[in-house]
């Protein structure tokens, strides 16, 4: 009896098809790209004929094609989504991410359902539920530690999905509702402000000021590259990538650097396998350092840390690479050992803590480092620009050059069997999930007057598969004699062969089907829902109604909630932050604190329970009512 191996899945992001075109290429498993509509990044729309576009090449891999339909819906856009989502399925997309429930209640066609991480998915109750109701995968809240994930794990039969790099949003994913209370642009509806990433003065009660002007809601980037096995051990098979609005450098840089973690480990744990199949060979070394983030945390996964915030910029400060030695009228030296190059892009913090960037025109070599010309601003040096300040290098043009070219090629390595026939030869190739095609090829069996040449021909002309998807592993000559055949007859009887095991594939590649829901319908963990569950339509409603919710708030953004409310709830803790929290300082209270930003004042409140923080506020008046849900 064989062992099933166990799935291992890299999910890396794509802004457009040429973007997921790229990430399979560098190694992904499966991409995520939102469609025409209902994305929850509503500036990384791409039309149903690009997502066909993209699931064609994709397939050709054994690669998944998910499409994030993850925004609430309000009641007369819910016609429009049912025929998208037939769009999409008879485009070839393999799954559908989603957040709104009413989508459950359409006829929808048989596609696989992923429940987005805005469903907020903290506990085993809510993955049993998610799974029982017919999602096949989940995606779990990003706060979770390991304990947490295995006791998910251990409850669910749904592929677990979890986020291992990019951007983090400070709030628990789907509850957050500052934006639209502050600009009617509704995160759960695509169109976030990012108000996390703003700079904040915190004060206690009393008005006394415990930071000024830092950027206390943003986080690190997220980096879990350390963490892999750990997360594989308590049960992740999905490993998703942030960045459908990151550039393609990014895609290309952090697709390839997990692609090799995971190979690494596969060849470790023979137990496991990549989803997909081929192999990616990369042109350069994968550098996560080098392309956008900030700063760099492994968030809750081991419990909490006291260095996850990005509080001094939300912006690409880069990595340090030397301080200022030296200035002059328009040029200045910095001490440095890595090495620098003509258009890289630097920054430093000014007199103000301000981040400064520009770029460098010449660098140098001069003494211990270098000599740079940057472009000026009024011909003069940025102001701040002395000795001893810190430089820290957010571009690399030397490694932006790299992944400018074709960075990767994947291909799918073959065993080629050349054998006699009745009446000529026949190409059989076998690809590595056992997949196999035949061409025939009428010839005449002539002997070769040089043994050693035809042989060594035949075997490169099978062999040049270069133009193609696939990769010539072994090549076996089953044939009595070295016989004598035409380099043209032998090419043509290759691209046969590959003519027919492309189709081969394209025929054995089959779509996962819809989760079955379960009959009776599953009971909600919870009876009562607010405004937190995101009810943005009698279909949401109806769906809960079912599944035993007897309580229904509508949705924050049908404007219900005119009072205080938490608009964010997030495991982020600035009293933590500050060595104010009482777990870690007897004798102090978790009262109240305030953010300000400008005229906008929020209260902070404390749940030491759970160890979370709520940041109140309310809606502004300006706001217009868009949806009325009973």
């Amino acid at each position: 009896m064989t062992t099933r191996l166990k799935t291992l899945e890299l999910l890396a992001p794509a802004k457009n098809s040429d973007f997921g075109i790229e990430a399979i290429t560098h190694g992904a498993d499966a991409v995520y790209i939102g469609g025409p509509a209902f994305g929850a990044r509503a500036n990384a729309g791409n039309p149903v004929a690009d997502i066909e576009r993209l699931a064609t090449y994709a397939h050709r891999f054994n690669a998944r094609v998910l499409v994030a339909l993850n925004t609430i819906v309000k009641d007369d856009e819910l016609d429009e989504a049912r025929r998208l989502v037939w769009q999409l399925h008879d485009a070839g997309a393999d799954a559908l991410i989603v957040q709104d429930m009413g989508l459950l209640e359409l006829d929808l066609p048989p596609i696989e359902l992923h429940a987005s991480t805005q469903t907020d998915i903290r506990s085993p109750e809510k993955a049993r539920f998610l799974a029982d109701v017919g999602f096949s995968q989940i995606v779990l809240a990003r706060e979770l530690s390991l304990e947490q994930i295995r006791a998910i794990a251990g409850c669910t039969t749904a592929t677990l999905e979890f986020f291992v790099h990019g951007a983090l949003c400070v709030s628990y994913s789907g509850l957050c509702n500052i934006s639209h209370a502050q600009t009617g642009r509704s995160a759960n509806r695509g169109d976030c402000s990012q108000a996390c990433r703003l700079p904040y003065t915190l004060t206690d009660q009393e008005g006394q000021v415990v930071a000024g002007d830092k950027h206390l809601l943003s986080m690190k980037d997220n980096d879990q590259s350390a963490n892999l096995r750990a997360l594989i051990d308590a049960g992740i098979r999905s490993f998703k990538i942030e960045g459908r609005l990151k550039d393609l450098s990014y895609v290309k840089n952090i697709t390839a650097y997990y692609r090799q973690q995971l190979d690494e480990i596969i060849a470790e744990q023979p137990g496991y396998r990549r989803s997909s199949s081929g192999r990616s060979r990369v042109f350069f070394t994968p550098r996560p350092e080098k392309t956008f983030n900030r700063g760099s945390t492994d968030y809750f996964l081991n419990d909490r840390q006291a260095d996850i915030g990005a509080f001094e910029s939300p912006k690409f400060i880069g990595e340090k690479i030397g301080e200022v030695i030296k200035t002059g009228r328009t040029t200045f030296d910095v001490s440095s050992n890595a090495p620098l190059h003509n258009g890289d892009g630097i920054t430093f913090f000014n007199a103000d803590n301000e981040l400064t960037g520009m770029r460098i025109n010449l660098a140098e070599p001069a003494g211990n480092g270098y000599r740079l010309s940057p472009a000026l601003v009024d011909g003069q040096l940025p102001a701040g620009l002395r000795v001893g300040t810190p430089i820290h290098r957010n571009r690399d043009q030397a490694f932006e050059r790299q992944l400018e070219k074709a960075s990767a090629e994947r291909r799918i390595p073959l065993s080629l069997r050349f054998a006699e026939t009745a009446d000529g030869f026949a190409l059989r190739l076998c690809d590595d999930e056992g997949i196999s095609a035949v061409a025939h090829l009428t010839n005449a069996r002539e002997a070769a007057q040089n043994a050693e040449r035809a042989l060594s021909s035949l075997r490169e002309n099978l062999g040049k598969l270069g133009t193609t998807i696939y990769s010539a592993e072994a090549i076996e000559l089953d044939i009595a004699a070295p016989w004598f055949i035409p380099a043209s007859a032998v090419n043509a009887l290759r691209r046969a062969a590959v003519e027919a095991l492309d189709a081969a594939r394209i025929a054995a590649y089959k779509r996962p089907a819809r989760r079955a829901a379960l009959e009776p319908p599953a009971r909600y963990p919870q009876e009562m829902l607010s405004y937190l569950g995101n009810v943005f339509n009698e279909k949401a409603r109806a769906f809960y109604e079912k599944h035993g919710v007897r309580v229904i708030e509508p949705a924050y953004e049908c404007h219900a909630e005119k009072g205080d409310v938490p608009l964010m709830i997030t495991k982020h803790c600035l009293r933590y932050s500050f060595n104010l929290c009482p777990k870690q300082v007897k004798g102090i209270r978790p009262d109240p604190m305030i953010l300000i930003n400008g005229d906008e004042k929020l209260t902070l409140r404390f749940d030491c329970k759970p160890c979370e923080m709520h940041v109140i506020g309310k809606l502004k008046k300006n706001r217009t009512i868009q949806l009325t849900v009973r």
